[in-house]
């Protein structure tokens, strides 16, 4: 009798997922789903990235396009697509990915879904100092407006307002409501002092400085490229690195303690992360909205995972942004700044989420 209960009970146990081991340091769970998805989502982000690149007055087909990418192909195509071409899908790949990675960090640490870089204040603080820039007159400035001027002093802005806003948050601990309060104060700030230097600036700089605002990827260079990825490359290590931290964070703090987590360390590693990768994005592209704030939501989603990944969300927004610029450049007489159409898609979306929070609320 009680070996048939015993059986019973050994038959009606969940299985248990098979795990990967590498060495003593790397471990995880085998979950075949997310993997396929994201594998998905970096096929869409490639044929995407591709699409960008056969797009111009100079058509190509997509069989030219991957010739140039394996170094194949005649000189004249090679250098329409890797000189004048390929730095614009690039970087709207490596801005795309920073801005979802930042996101799904930042949604993680706060556990709420409205949270983003854009909340915390980051992508106002680079147009603060972006906007000054432009708006300012004297032989620096000038000197600055030229080259890669620009990008330094919007990754400068956007630094330095994520370490207020970290300051501002960190007593007692850097609580997630907390710093979600505090980087809705600092944005509210940054946005007034941009509007206050757009009041007084010439109207020609108006023009360049609002451009700039929007978002855009026109006319991005290899300069872009580099700079975006020297930025980027090391916050995705440094974000990696604590990925593992993060999952026991996702779960609380009385969890995350009771299982050794540090975690005022861990989250100030994280938030530097995050605010790097974000600042790298706004200083290769500009302020884009929504993205941060889409992409980890929409790839929590089609991976059904409870908390907002990583690896997914950083293709999920590299997609996003690539499929954005084919929208603004195609859909339209007339060739639309990038920023406009994510701020048309990420719009809704945020309405959606609203709305259903406050049904479960009700619930």
């Amino acid at each position: 009798m009680s070996a048939t209960i015993d059986r019973t009970d050994v038959e009606q146990k969940p299985p248990i997922r098979p795990g990967l081991r590498f060495g003593t340091v790397v471990s995880f769970v085998w979950r075949p789903w997310p993997v396929i998805v994201t594998a998905i989502i970096a096929a869409v982000a490639f044929v995407a990235f591709c699409a960008s690149i056969r797009m111009g007055a100079f058509p190509l087909t997509f069989g030219e396009v991957l010739q140039a990418l394996v170094g194949r192909g005649d000189s004249m195509t090679h250098f329409i697509i890797v000189e004048l071409r390929m730095p614009r899908a690039l970087v709207a790949i490596i801005v795309g990915a920073a801005l979802g990675m930042s996101g799904a960090i930042v949604q993680s640490i706060a556990r709420n879904a409205l949270a983003s870089p854009d909340i915390l204040g980051i992508t106002a603080g680079a147009g603060v100092a972006a906007v000054f820039l432009v708006t300012s007159t004297g032989t620096l400035a000038a000197t600055l407006n030229n080259g890669i001027g620009l990008p330094v002093v919007a990754l400068a802005g956007g630094l330095a307002t994520g370490a207020l806003v970290y300051l501002l948050a960190v007593r007692g601990g850097v609580d997630g409501m907390r710093l979600i309060l505090v980087g809705i104060a600092i944005t509210a700030l940054m946005r007034a002092l941009i509007d206050w230097m757009l009041v007084r600036a010439d109207i020609r700089d108006v023009a360049r400085a609002q451009a700039w605002l929007v978002g855009s990827l026109e006319s991005r260079s290899w300069t872009d490229v580099w700079s975006a990825l020297a930025i980027a490359v090391p916050a995705v290590v440094l974000a990696l690195g604590a990925a593992f931290a993060l999952r026991a964070v996702q779960l609380g703090d009385d969890v995350a303690l009771g299982l050794g987590v540090r975690l005022g360390w861990t989250r100030a590693i994280l938030l530097i992360a995050a605010v790097l990768l974000a600042a790298a994005g706004v200083s290769a592209a500009g302020p884009i909205a929504f993205v941060a704030f889409v992409s980890p939501q929409l790839a929590m989603r089609l991976t059904r995972l409870p908390t907002p990944p990583l690896i997914p969300s950083a293709f999920m927004g590299a997609a996003l942004l690539a499929c954005a610029d084919l929208v603004a450049r195609t859909l339209f007489s007339v060739a639309l700044p990038v920023g406009i159409v994510t701020a048309a898609v990420g719009g809704p979306f945020l309405v959606y989420l609203l709305v259903r929070q406050n049904l479960k609320g009700a619930t």
